[in-house]
């Protein structure tokens, strides 16, 4: 905390029972490493609220969670979406550190800061994925005890979704046999890849209706699409996240490089065609010999300023196709069954979000298994009233609620909900955490 004096910044970090450290860019912080296997340390980084609060933990704690696999929250969630800076170090109007409390996780070991010390430490399944986040949280709170009683939220974005669908019910189940003391309420599946199936099995549709293939398009790549689904079927997981690919190089085809993340993202006739996982792991030319220009400023900006500042041992994203590769043969399958638990067995806020322009994880898609799932109040659930999602007077989606379960729809939003639409998501955050 800059340009203050010495007496009120130690003054303002006793009223707030901690003493928070200086990081990179505005505000108090802290960060750190938990081991949570041997030879796997994960890394995060808490951005305490400057909402103006006699003390921090009068604010919720919510955590942000990145897809991939492989791609960092510290980098892209922090600087691209909702941290208090952008890419360019410039301020951000709506970032969440206004309102809220915001710890950044990288995650699976070896996204971003985040690294294994041998091969065989990088995680294979989605459940061992689960227990490293809670391993890091029971670290988290053993440095930062306050924050224990703190109401606290998970928020996700892709895969980050698959993950913290699991993640939640561990938490919640250890929360609930005292092996952790903590105060969790909710978790939000932000366009999430849960049912990978259903998104791959709707492309072809969802773009034909949206006029970005025609007929002939569109049978090409359900005809790819239709290749994957059989794969899925015969449980042949690691060839099916080879189909998915090759379903998307289809769309690519066909399209001539639509953006995955917003389909209404202006795309040049040359420009250079990169699969949504490349973009999300955000490949720089140090490590893969090429790069697009934001991820390029991105990861010098984590490998310079970023690093320097927090004093950190390892280079950030140098391992991101580690992670995805080792986690091939999971890729594809689907949690659907782990968010029936949730919305069955604890009282958790289960929110599931979707944004209108979206691809990889398409509306479509994501409202297919969302009513196919068997909970206890999934009847009452689909019989609840739509209503418009509203920001002042402007309507920015709709939500469809009932007990513990929402889903929101959100207009003028790609995959990255909190970057396109932020007063949609805005509101989601405040029901939340009300």
């Amino acid at each position: 905390m800059t340009g203050l004096p010495l007496f009120l910044l130690v003054t303002l970090c006793l009223a707030s029972g901690t003493l928070a450290k200086k990081g990179f860019g505005p505000g108090e912080q802290e960060w750190g490493y938990v081991k949570v296997r041997p030879n796997a340390n994960m890394f995060w980084w808490l951005y305490y609220t400057t909402a103006n609060v006699s003390s921090y933990y009068e604010k919720p704690l919510v955590i942000w969670l990145q897809g991939g696999p492989g791609a960092s929250s510290t980098a892209f969630g922090n600087f691209e979406e909702l941290g208090p800076l952008d890419v360019n170090l410039k301020s951000r109007n709506y970032t969440w550190v206004k309102d809220y409390n915001v710890l950044f996780i990288d995650n699976p070991i070896g996204t971003g800061f985040s690294y294994a010390n041998v091969d065989s430490a990088y995680a294979k399944t989605n459940q061992q994925i689960a227990a490293d986040l809670l391993q890091c949280m029971k670290g988290f709170l053993s440095v930062l005890p306050k924050f224990s009683n703190v109401p606290i939220y998970i928020t996700t974005e892709s895969y980050g979704g698959k993950m913290g669908a699991e993640f939640a019910l561990l938490w919640y189940k250890a929360q609930k046999a005292g092996t952790i003391k903590s105060n969790l309420k909710g978790v939000v599946l932000g366009d999430a890849w849960i049912s990978p199936i259903d998104s791959v099995m709707t492309w072809a549709p969802f773009l034909l209706a949206t006029g970005m293939v025609d007929t002939a398009g569109y049978n090409r790549i359900d005809k790819a699409a239709q290749l994957t689904q059989k794969a899925v079927l015969a449980g042949n997981w690691s060839i099916a996240t080879i189909l998915w690919s090759q379903t998307e190089n289809v769309i690519y085809e066909v399209t001539n490089s639509i953006d995955f993340y917003n389909i209404l993202t202006k795309m040049r006739r040359t420009q250079a065609r990169y699969s949504p996982v490349d973009k999300l792991l955000l490949k720089s030319s140090l490590n893969e010999g090429y790069a697009m220009s934001d991820d390029a400023a991105l990861d010098r900006l984590m490998n310079g300023p970023v690093k320097q500042a927090l004093k950190l041992p390892v280079n950030h994203g140098r391992n991101s196709n580690n992670v995805f590769n080792n986690l091939r043969g999971d890729f594809m399958k689907p949690v659907v069954d782990k968010v029936e638990r949730l919305l069955d067995e604890t009282d958790m806020k289960v929110m599931v979000l979707t944004g209108h322009l979206d691809l990889i994880v398409d509306t479509p898609g994501t409202l297919q298994w969302v009513e196919r799932m068997k909970w206890k109040d999934a009847s009452a659930w689909m019989k609840a009233p739509r209503v418009p999602l509203v920001s002042g007077s402007i309507i920015e989606g709709y939500v469809k609620s009932y007990r513990n379960f929402s889903m929101y729809w959100v207009q003028r939003a790609g995959h990255m909900v909190p970057k396109d639409n932020p007063a949609g998501m805005a509101q989601l955050l405040k029901s939340l955490t009300s």
